[in-house]
């Protein structure tokens, strides 16, 4: 008798399957917002992150342990967590920071856990994916670098700051401009890293400080060159406000400048820029720490990108930051275009 073989079960596609693939880079902080807006309209997301944090929990855990630092690998693990009420206890969980304790005061737990889960792994890499699988996130986190290496800042003025801490929150000589970010010693992409990027619809630069969250992932050996040669559409997210040492008196043509000069005068698609105002008493208290809200300089901006989106993008909280959603929106949109 002779036997018929078993009709081949069609494949059940992924609703995903049929949404843009989005990569974002930057530091934990300031991506933190974009990821927890994507989430809501697509899965296919891979947030990749700077591994030079060196202050903090972070700068400790890597000190002691010689760990990579896992900060911004937490913070973006939370953002693309579920919003569901079965997930608010692990999300308070992963930002829960301990106020006291012999060794434990200024960690966060989150950070704890990535360190435990890299000892056990093998590598903060193992550790990134097996936290995104227990935490059940929407997407993918990669490290930039498993390279350890150090960011470091050349002032105008010829002075050196060794450290990502360092130049955040700048004691040397803040008032004295940055010349130009390295790495040292050189670090090397994380492959995957390279085949996210190839395969992107759209890879979104920041947003995020430009020297210690978005410039130090493009320093990274092979990353810059990746963006170049993808066929996505490339984003940068400019900054809301000017910082204090890192780019006090720059305008939005400055940032984008800057941008491009660490991509190897690579092309930039987009630009968002924003058009928000703020509230008097809330510049009042940005101006304490000499911020001052990003000029944009229309004319300039487009000569250096393609398309100058200038939106109102801004969260009207107390901290000047981007509106989670309606970022999100923006960039889902160039995906569709």
């Amino acid at each position: 008798m002779k036997q018929t073989s078993n009709p081949k079960r069609p494949q059940v596609k992924s609703p995903d399957d049929q949404n843009p693939k989005i990569v974002v880079i930057g530091g934990g902080t300031g991506i933190h917002g974009l990821l927890s807006g994507l989430k809501k309209y697509t899965g296919n997301i891979i947030a990749v992150v700077t591994m030079m944090d060196s202050g903090g929990s972070s700068g400790r855990l890597r000190d002691e342990f010689g760990h990579l630092p896992p900060g911004d690998s937490r913070q973006a693990l939370v953002a693309l967590m579920p919003d569901d009420r079965s997930s608010l206890t692990l999300r308070r969980l992963f930002n829960f920071r301990f106020s006291k304790g012999s060794g434990l005061e200024g960690h966060s737990f989150g950070n704890l856990f990535l360190s435990a889960l890299t000892e056990i792994s093998g590598g903060v890499d193992k550790a990134t994916a097996e936290a995104g699988r227990l935490l059940g996130i929407k997407g993918r986190v990669l490290p930039v670098t498993l390279t350890h290496s150090s960011l470091v800042a050349m002032l105008q003025d010829a002075t050196e700051i060794v450290g990502e801490t360092n130049i955040d929150v700048r004691k040397t000589k803040p008032s004295v401009p940055i010349d130009y970010v390295y790495l040292d010693p050189a670090a090397y992409v994380y492959p995957p890293v390279l085949e996210a990027i190839e395969n992107a619809d759209v890879v979104v630069l920041g947003p995020g400080d430009l020297y210690t969250s978005i410039i130090p992932n493009l320093l990274v050996d092979g990353v810059a060159e990746a963006i170049n040669f993808s066929k996505a559409k490339k984003v940068y997210i400019c900054n809301l406000m000017t910082k204090r040492g890192e780019s006090g008196g720059f305008k939005a043509s400055d940032f984008i400048s800057e941008i491009k000069t660490y991509l190897g005068n690579g092309k930039i698609d987009h630009v968002v820029v924003s058009k928000s105002s703020f509230p008097e008493k809330i510049l009042k208290r940005y101006r304490q720490e000499a911020a001052v809200p990003v000029e944009v300089d229309l004319d300039k901006c487009e000569r250096l990108a393609k398309n100058i989106l200038v939106r109102d993008v801004a969260d009207m909280g107390n901290l000047v930051r981007h509106n989670p959603g309606k970022i999100a929106r923006l960039i889902i949109n160039i995906a569709k275009k």
